[in-house]
């Protein structure tokens, strides 16, 4: 397959793209890039407003994003140490169309539901 402009090609089972788009599939990463969105916040901001997050997944997420170049963490030297997360200028090119998917999902849930218990009922039938 044509690779086009671009020198990666996701098709290709070594691709490195295929890791961006596994962390971009994560919905902890999501969640947590769509909440970082409007600016920094603290850790344990992040964690009181992403529901169901773990402390230990919250950290694993940021550290991976912050590998990725999508989330900074600074410490300022407070007592105690005060750390907060914010997008890069990368991870702010990835707003429309993460917010874009997000709205997608929340206005489509009851469509995903009843799809999801149609087929459900057919399995039980078969």
């Amino acid at each position: 397959m044509d690779a086009g402009p671009f020198p990666f090609d996701v098709y290709e089972d070594q691709c490195p793209t295929r890791m961006v788009l596994d962390r971009l599939a994560d919905k902890w990463a999501l969640l947590l890039m769509l909440r970082l969105a409007d600016g920094p916040l603290r850790f344990n901001q992040l964690r009181r407003d992403v529901k169901g997050i773990s402390q230990k997944v919250l950290s694993q997420t940021l550290k991976k994003l912050e590998r990725d170049g999508l989330v900074t963490r600074t410490v300022y030297p407070t007592v105690p140490v005060t750390v907060e997360y914010a997008l890069t200028p990368l991870a702010q090119t990835l707003r429309e169309p993460v917010e874009a998917l997000t709205r997608w999902a929340e206005s489509h849930m009851d469509a995903v539901q009843a799809a999801q218990q149609a087929y459900d009922a057919g399995a039980a039938a078969r």
